[in-house]
């Protein structure tokens, strides 16, 4: 009988104590109760995007931001740096001095052709003809092809487009072409040129 009891009673304690820490929880809105593994909720390292204490020395040099400016003369690892400016005279320098530098080989082509595929045909076609399916259903018009007499926007024919007006224009877009530089590494653009070349040889 008396372990009965004390049995109700421990259960009475916890059932009080229980509702307790639900009640206190209810009042703040903005707790979040108790945490398990309180460090993964608050990261050891700097936050970029938010200001920095400056109330120790190390913090200081940091003049109040945590997202730093490079050193000078530095690169991030994997960049690739373009030197021709997204103006008339960088894409004509472009056009004069870059040569594609992979390997003509059938695998670059077929690579070439698969990007052109997904990134270029809906507007320029797969032949290249200027009649992707956005030109056929009218989202989008005035797309020229590369083969036969059509004419680029920046002067010539888009037949005798060099390797590096094309990929100067891959870089940067042109009136309604959007860069395409983020979602083609600087390799990969080289194989849709090499596959646009292709394309320019058309009669």
């Amino acid at each position: 009988m008396l372990a009965m009891n004390k049995n109700k009673v421990v259960l009475a304690s916890f059932c009080i104590l229980a509702g307790a820490v639900i009640f206190s929880a209810c009042k703040d809105k903005t707790s979040t109760g108790l945490e398990y593994a309180r460090n993964m909720y608050d990261p050891i390292a700097l936050n970029p995007d938010q200001p920095v204490s400056t109330t120790n020395d190390y913090l200081k040099s940091f003049k109040g931001q945590t997202a730093q400016t490079p050193p000078a003369h530095t690169s991030p690892v994997g960049f690739d740096k373009y030197d021709y400016p997204n103006t008339k005279e960088g894409y004509e320098a472009a056009g004069a001095a870059l040569v594609n530098p992979l390997e003509a080989s059938e695998k670059n082509l077929e690579a070439g052709k698969h990007y052109f595929k997904v990134f270029c045909s809906p507007c320029h076609g797969e032949q290249g003809d200027g009649q992707g399916h956005l030109v056929k259903i009218e989202k989008i018009s005035g797309i020229p092809s590369y083969h036969g007499d059509a004419a680029s926007s920046r002067g010539g024919l888009m037949k005798d487009l060099t390797a590096g007006k094309i990929y100067h224009t891959i870089m940067y877009g042109l009136n309604n072409m959007g860069s395409h530089a983020s979602q083609l590494s600087p390799e990969e653009r080289w194989k849709v040129v090499m596959y646009v070349q292709q394309l320019q040889k058309i009669q």
